[in-house]
């Protein structure tokens, strides 16, 4: 014979045990959430926070230029970038709403991280400026500045910013370009340049970026000079 309704409740004493282990945590938000930009974006707060300081391995994505959050969101949607939770969050998302996000971080100016202090060897450092401000004609590289701008706070409308990146980040995303999981559209004019340098010359110029004093105002340039250096798929002419 089936459980009668009595045996199949929870005794009230479990779900007194029940009610004081879990918070009523509907209480403290409301019953209907704000259908706005802001709350929706919170999950991307979890690791590229509001704070100020910069997190090792997450980019800082405030201010950066629209077109550029924007193609990074698709190129995690097709696979050319590989990061298991990044794929999750927008495999879904149709490419308007990656749009509407890509434009609220871009708007999006708070104040820049506090540099980080280094204790990098100065002849490390100094290649590493060299190879930001005036690249290496030899090993065909051209300088940083002559695709991200004069201040390294990207361009409009598509190319990243550097200043402000942490020196493991940028690290790792060198290291993406190296073994193909991180593209761009082709021609993937950084995944050229990442295999043109050593190993050493990342960690030079890693280092010099992080370590560099950050430019007061931190918007990307409205334009740099053309032609850029090398073919570019996701910053066209």
């Amino acid at each position: 014979m089936a459980d009668s309704p009595r045996k199949r409740s929870i005794p009230w004493r479990s779900a007194c045990m029940l009610l004081a282990a879990f918070p009523v945590f509907a209480a403290e938000r409301p019953a209907v959430l704000p259908d706005t930009i802001e709350q929706r974006v919170l999950a991307c707060t979890s690791c590229h926070a509001k704070a100020s300081a910069p997190d090792p391995f997450f980019p800082r994505i405030s201010g950066k230029p629209a077109g550029y959050l924007y193609n990074q969101l698709i190129n995690f949607k097709e696979g050319r970038r590989q990061y298991p939770l990044m794929i999750y969050m927008v495999d879904h998302l149709p490419e308007a709403y990656l749009k509407e996000i890509a434009e609220y971080y871009s708007a999006q100016h708070l104040p820049t991280p506090p540099v980080q202090p280094s204790n990098v060897n100065p002849a490390v450092l100094e290649r590493g400026r060299l190879l930001v401000l005036e690249g290496d004609k030899a090993l065909q590289v051209p300088a940083c500045i002559a695709c991200h701008g004069e201040r390294l706070t990207g361009v409009k409308p598509a190319i990243a910013g550097l200043a402000g990146l942490p020196r493991d980040y940028i690290n790792a995303q060198f290291g993406n370009w190296r073994n193909k999981t991180r593209r761009a559209l082709a021609p993937d004019c950084m995944g050229v340049i990442a295999n043109r340098l050593s190993l050493a010359d990342v960690a030079a110029v890693s280092s010099w970026i992080a370590q560099r004093p950050l430019p007061a105002d931190m918007a990307p340039a409205d334009a740099v000079r053309r032609p850029l250096p090398l073919a570019c798929g996701s910053a066209p002419e």
